[in-house]
């Protein structure tokens, strides 16, 4: 019985697992054994040196605070992204409905992520530029020139107006999957929390929140993801990967990038990096649907 029934399920997965495996398992295994190796990008040899590589990241200071960075943003971009996001989700529902003109901001909230990461890393240097930038230019115009700043320039700001750019594009996301979980759950629900007397904050406590778990913790695994990464917006608003700025804002991704098209064509140890960021990835994600698993409510 079982054997038919996989007989006929085979086929139909075997074009699926086949590109799987070649344009994901295959690279990542070119990876792991490149890791092992001092290539350098250009040459067919493949010199083996074993451990050299991840002894080198062990040892390097650089790449421990890029890492630092990387924990920083573990903490503060999902935390941050996902309450703005509940917030503004909770604002635009009233008893499980969407409140008037809540399709329309929406779409202004979720135009972010429909726009090229590059092309939102761009715009937000122009905001951010000292002279002509429109953050400084509002400062002034508020009467508040002691606040403007260097934004992207000082190493005390960098990579947190960096971040502030990520959470502002994705907020939106994060935004409408809430909304539409929020607008999933049955009204009488609510209509059953106001006979009791319940207040606004407390139905979104006692209902909508556990209501809307799973979503929340899938967002939560994806944002740290996210987190682990944080290539793009530092690439383009620091002005590159090997530039002062950024420096100021390096995470493991952008060191793996350096080391391996920076000049000094370190493919090995890039492909190190990479492999410590696999397995981090693979722990963290492990870790969070471990400590954030909760009894399932049906509905």
């Amino acid at each position: 019985m079982h054997y038919h029934k996989y007989r006929l399920i085979i086929p139909f997965l075997a074009p699926a697992l086949c590109l799987y495996s070649l344009f994901v398992l295959w690279p990542y295994a070119q990876a792991i054994y490149l890791s092992f190796t001092g290539w350098r990008g250009l040459s067919d040899k493949k010199p083996w040196v074993g451990m050299a590589n991840y002894e080198r990241l062990w040892n390097d200071n650089r790449f421990h605070e890029a890492l630092t960075r990387n924990a920083q943003l573990l903490i503060v971009l999902p935390i941050v992204t996902i309450l703005i996001s509940l917030t503004f989700a909770a604002l635009f529902t009233q008893g499980g409905q969407s409140v008037k003109g809540a399709s329309f901001y929406r779409i202004v909230f979720f135009f972010p992520q429909v726009t090229s990461a590059v092309i939102v890393g761009i715009l937000w240097s122009y905001v951010y530029n000292p002279n002509i930038g429109l953050l400084n230019g509002a400062l002034g115009a508020l009467g508040l020139d002691g606040m403007k700043q260097s934004w992207l320039g000082d190493q005390r700001f960098t990579l947190w107006a960096i971040v502030a750019v990520a959470i502002w594009s994705s907020v939106g996301f994060y935004m409408v999957i809430f909304l539409a979980s929020m607008q999933s759950i049955p009204t009488s629900f609510y209509e059953a929390a106001v006979l009791d007397g319940a207040g606004r904050w407390t139905s979104f406590k006692d209902i909508t929140f556990p209501l809307i778990w799973e979503s929340i913790r899938t967002s939560l695994i994806y944002l740290a993801i996210i987190a682990l990464d944080f290539f793009v917006l530092v690439a383009v608003m620091a002005g590159g990967t090997s530039t002062s700025l950024s420096r100021n804002a390096e995470v493991a991704a952008v060191y793996m990038y350096d080391q391996a098209f920076g000049g000094s064509s370190r493919w090995g140890l890039a492909s190190a990096v990479g492999v410590v960021l696999l397995i981090l990835t693979l722990f963290l994600s492990v870790v969070l649907m471990r400590v954030t698993r909760r009894e399932t409510y049906e509905y």
